[in-house]
């Protein structure tokens, strides 16, 4: 039975996936966040760590949301309502993506359609519509680490972690890790290695809801 034919397990949530990530930042990181489920990361942030969060549209020092509407004039890069930390910038995006190209950031969170098991990314394009062309071929090509959250299987059952992208690319070998709702992964020597299962769900679910070739070095 292939990946695509798997019926479904239940795994951690679209924030379940954000939570679980944000528990791997380490204090002094400096994080950019995409849209979708990156956006959830802000109120997960373990105590104690201190995390400088980054939006390409021109914000360092991003807090966590409003409560209630919040000033329209700040918003993330999805245009949702922001807060900022004391001591928070405000800059034009020439500025903000001098930070990226510059190599200023240590961690890089985006949504994505697929990853191949060489950590190639495509988060950009479904051929057919139009095109969601924002930062992040800069974010993959500036930042070392590129952490990758997204849903492990499309909603036709489709895994989304693949042996090669069909879809275009936004970066090649640029993914360092994924967390899906099944699994965390990380790409270790161009490789895939399976390094955790999500709650409730065992190493033989995620085999059958892969298509891509990967290794398994599962943390006790």
């Amino acid at each position: 039975m292939t990946a695509t034919q798997t019926p479904p397990v239940t795994g951690r949530t679209r924030e379940g996936i954000a939570e679980r990530l944000a528990q791997d930042l380490q204090d002094g990181y400096v994080v950019n966040l995409g849209v979708g489920i990156p956006l959830a990361v802000p109120k997960f942030i373990p105590a104690g760590v201190e995390v400088v969060l980054h939006a390409e549209n021109g914000v360092l020092g991003l807090g966590p949301a409003p409560e209630g509407e919040g000033d329209v004039d700040l918003t993330d890069a999805g245009k949702q309502p922001i807060t900022l930390m004391s001591g928070a910038a405000i800059t034009d995006s020439a500025m903000s993506f001098a930070m990226i190209r510059g190599g200023h950031l240590d961690v890089t969170v985006l949504g994505a359609l697929q990853v191949s098991a060489a950590g190639d990314l495509a988060n950009w394009y479904v051929p057919g519509r139009n095109p969601a062309v924002g930062g992040a071929m800069d974010l993959v090509a500036g930042t070392p680490q590129v952490w990758v959250t997204m849903e492990h299987c499309d909603r036709t059952g489709r895994s989304k972690v693949v042996p090669e992208c069909t879809m275009p690319l936004t970066g090649k070998a640029c993914v360092t890790r994924v967390y899906t709702d099944l699994a965390v992964f990380h790409v270790v020597d161009g490789t895939l290695r399976l390094v955790e299962c999500a709650p409730g769900v065992t190493p033989a679910d995620v085999r059958a809801h892969t298509e891509a070739p990967y290794t398994e070095d599962l943390r006790s």
